[in-house]
């Protein structure tokens, strides 16, 4: 009966179909498998007396060799005829290239490096600095008293303490203007100074046509002796009208700065209205740029430096509100919002 048995399996094997990678599977596991045809006549050899056990046994053992051969082969000549096969039989080879889509420059990197190419013309060089700023940096040394407003949680987004900081390290936090890189300057390099600081700053702001957590700075400093307002002025001038034209009008509003003494307010004409009034400017016709003012003393003095040798000014402006002048756009969430239909207006630029 079992010798009957494996010559039925031995005729079946050499008969199988093996022309396809379905058929081989099936084969595989017909026969082959832990519970296959031949793992059953395995099983099963116990039940031969013991006087043929032996002869049984290496009639399976070749069997099953047999149908390993077999499958090895037919597997070895699908994957030899795989790998010789066209890659794509059906693919027209005398199409057109699909073109491949470069990216841009991003209309805040634009503005950014416009401003900076201005200002290198007067002899500005360009400083960076960290953006996780500690209190001294941030507030104390621009001479921003223990309570004002801005060191509120509601103002500034603070950064935890460092797991096993010492008690009264002066607290960390994601800067909220590019001044900070000022003091970096006024610390540690020569006099005179002349540098501007692009940056990006955070500020806990509710998101808005006109306003954002996270915007884009750039800030100018000049100390040296002899520096006045009327440098200052010239200075911003020369900005505004070689981004916007000769013919645009600039008004310096008087206001108020910590870490200047006098200090305006920068204002110049709505480009988007053309001083009729619209969302951006209010309805005043006038669009706020920056702030500027000479450095107090105090901010001086902080840095290690003698005010009553050297003075200087100093400026700060946010990137999108030019960007939103230059390229007229009525809202500043399309900065960050990343709508191809929106950057894709600026591949040509």
């Amino acid at each position: 009966m079992m010798q009957e048995s494996i010559a039925s399996l031995a005729a079946e094997i050499t008969a199988a179909d093996l022309s396809s990678t379905a058929h081989l599977d099936a084969f595989r596991i017909s026969y082959l498998g832990r519970k296959g045809r031949l793992a059953d006549l395995f099983d099963q050899l116990k039940t031969v007396p013991g006087e043929e056990k032996r002869a049984v046994g290496q009639q399976l053992n070749a069997l099953k060799q047999q149908a390993q051969a077999r499958f090895d082969d037919a597997q070895q000549a699908a994957d030899s005829a795989a790998d010789n096969a066209p890659a794509n039989p059906d693919f027209d080879y005398t199409l057109p290239p699909v073109p491949n889509a470069l990216g841009t420059r991003h209309p805040l990197s634009l503005v950014r490096e416009e401003m900076m190419r201005v200002f290198a013309r007067i002899g500005f060089a360009i400083a960076e600095g960290p953006e996780i700023e500690d209190d001294w940096h941030n507030f104390t040394a621009l001479n921003f008293p223990e309570n004002h407003p801005a060191r509120d949680m509601q103002d500034t987004f603070f950064v935890a303490p460092a797991a096993g900081a010492e008690a009264g390290t002066q607290p960390h936090l994601l800067r909220t203007h590019t001044s900070t890189v000022q003091v970096r300057v006024m610390e540690s390099e020569p006099l005179p100074i002349r540098k501007v600081m692009p940056g990006r700053v955070f500020r806990n702001e509710a998101i808005s046509a006109r306003a954002h957590m996270m915007f884009h700075q750039v800030e100018g400093i000049f100390i040296d002796e002899g520096v006045s307002f009327a440098d200052l002025k010239q200075t911003v001038y020369y900005f505004v009208q070689e981004l916007f034209g000769a013919d645009i009008d600039i008004r310096f509003r008087p206001s108020f700065f910590p870490f200047t003494e006098p200090s305006a307010e920068i204002d110049i004409t709505c480009l988007i209205c053309k001083g009729t009034g619209c969302n951006i400017c209010k309805g005043a016709g006038w669009v706020e740029i920056g702030g500027c003012g000479m450095v107090d003393p105090a901010v001086l003095e902080n840095a290690k430096i003698d005010s009553d040798k050297y003075s200087g000014y100093a400026w700060g402006m946010g990137i999108e509100r030019i960007a939103m002048l230059k390229y007229q756009i009525k809202d500043l969430r399309l900065f960050t919002e990343n709508d191809m239909r929106f950057l894709r207006q600026f591949e040509a630029l």
